[in-house]
């Protein structure tokens, strides 16, 4: 009973999807996963180092977060490439500061998703989570 609890959003809808956060930024992570967590989400931070991002071996994942500008070798496009090995059948969403999806993203992602707007990426996490 207690976990059935846990799993009730304020709004009393179950949710039980895991998001993927991906970001070179400790504090972007703790911000994104605290959000997604209060809709009711799990959250999996994967915090992007200069040389290589470490990954979760769960597959269970309903859609990737992937912060487009990282402050590493990686590029977006370099991360992209290997979610899409490990977690092939999991959408991946940028997050920019950005007013548009970049153009090179358009290769390898499902959505784009302004960094200002939290209700917007709500929106999105429970469009490809299958929420509403």
């Amino acid at each position: 009973m207690a976990q059935k609890a846990s799993e009730q959003t304020r709004g009393g809808g179950k949710k039980s999807s895991t998001v993927l956060v991906v970001d070179d930024n400790a504090q972007h992570l703790k911000i994104y996963c605290w959000m997604l967590q209060r809709q009711g989400y799990q959250c999996i931070p994967a915090l992007v180092g200069s040389t290589s991002v470490d990954l979760p071996a769960s597959k269970n994942i309903c859609m990737v977060l992937l912060d487009y500008r990282l402050n590493s070798s990686l590029s977006a496009a370099d991360v992209a490439a290997q979610l899409k090995i490990d977690f092939p059948s999991a959408p991946i969403i940028i997050l920019s500061e950005l007013p548009w999806m970049p153009e090179d993203a358009q290769a390898y992602a499902k959505g784009f998703v302004h960094k200002g707007e939290p209700d917007r990426l709500m929106e999105t996490v429970a469009r490809f989570c299958g929420e509403k």
